[in-house]
């Protein structure tokens, strides 16, 4: 894995929620680890993801996920890019909904 992509991400956009919605309960986030997983949180939204490489770039990562939407099980795919200084990708809910997202690289 590109240890470009590594780390925490602060969502800061999504196509179907606002910003209010995305850090309803903490602030909005994806993070992906060394060992080909990760996490993400946003709203009500919480998963957590197996990592796969994508074959056409290097800043790029496709995964699976599973976790809850308000408390129900949910499960889905997504991917994520580097483009310039952000994070772009998409989060898409099995038999659901699909949303893009932006994403900044989370200082600590």
């Amino acid at each position: 894995m590109n240890n470009d992509i590594l780390g925490t991400w602060q969502i800061v956009e999504m196509d179907l929620w606002d910003k209010d919605y995305i850090d309803a309960e903490v602030e909005g986030f994806i993070s992906f680890f060394e060992n080909n997983t990760g996490e993400f949180q946003f709203g009500y939204v919480q998963g957590y993801m197996n990592l796969y490489n994508s074959k056409f770039k290097n800043s790029s990562l496709s995964f699976t996920w599973e976790g809850c939407d308000e408390m129900d099980e949910a499960h889905g795919c997504g991917d994520a890019a580097i483009v310039g200084e952000q994070l772009h990708g998409e989060i898409n809910f099995h038999n659901g909904e699909l949303s893009g997202f932006k994403a900044i690289r989370r200082r600590n």
